[in-house]
C-alpha cells in the first residue's frame, strides 16, 4: 500500500469557498435578524408614545373630577356653610402638584426619540439602549406612584409592559 499525498491546496479551496459561503449567509441572517428587532422595538415606541399623549391628554381631566369630587364633599361636610373659592383653589393646586407629571412625560418623550435615533447607529448599541430603557422604565414608575386615577395608572402600567417588551428584545441586539 502506498500513500496517497493529498493536495491540501486544492482541500482548503474547497473548503474556503464553503465556509465563506456558510460565514455570509450567517451575517446575512444576523443583519434580517436585526432589522427584524429595529422594527418590533420601533413599533413598540409608537406605541408607548401613544400612551403617553393619552397620560397627559388624562390630567387635566383628573384635576376637574378632584375639585367636582372635592366641593361636592366640602358641601356635604358644611351643607348651608360657604367655603372660600380661594380655598378651594389652593387645595386643587396642592393636589394638581403632588399628581402632576409633566416631568416624567417630558423625559419619557426624550428618552423615546433617543431610542430612535440609537437604534439607527451602526455600532455598540446594546448596552446602550439597555440603559435609555432603564431610564424609561424609572419615569413609568415615577408616572404609576402619583398616579391617582385609574385610567393613567393604567396607562403606567401597559408602558412599564412595553418597555420590558422591549428590554428583552434589546437582550438580543449583539
Amino acid at each position: 500500500m502506498e500513500e496517497q499525498g493529498m493536495d491540501e491546496e486544492e482541500l482548503w479551496k474547497g473548503l474556503k469557498e464553503t465556509l465563506e459561503g456558510a460565514f455570509s449567509q450567517f451575517v446575512e441572517t444576523k443583519k434580517m435578524e436585526g432589522e427584524n428587532l429595529k422594527e418590533d422595538i420601533v413599533s413598540k415606541l409608537k406605541m408607548m408614545l401613544e400612551l403617553v399623549t393619552l397620560i397627559e391628554e388624562r390630567s387635566p381631566e383628573i384635576l376637574k373630577d378632584y375639585r367636582a369630587r372635592l366641593e361636592e364633599k366640602v358641601q356635604d361636610l358644611l351643607q348651608d356653610t360657604k367655603i372660600e373659592e380661594s380655598r378651594m383653589i389652593a387645595e386643587v393646586v396642592l393636589f394638581a402638584d403632588k399628581i402632576c407629571t409633566d416631568e416624567e412625560v417630558v423625559r419619557l418623550r426624550s428618552h423615546i426619540s433617543h431610542m430612535e435615533s440609537t437604534l439607527n447607529e451602526s455600532e455598540g448599541i446594546g448596552r446602550k439602549l439597555d440603559f435609555i430603557a432603564q431610564e424609561m422604565n424609572r419615569e413609568a414608575n415615577t408616572i404609576l406612584s402619583k398616579a391617582n386615577d385609574i385610567t393613567v395608572s393604567n396607562h403606567a402600567i401597559n408602558l412599564k409592559t412595553e418597555i420590558e417588551k422591549i428590554r428583552e428584545q434589546i437582550q438580543n441586539i449583539e
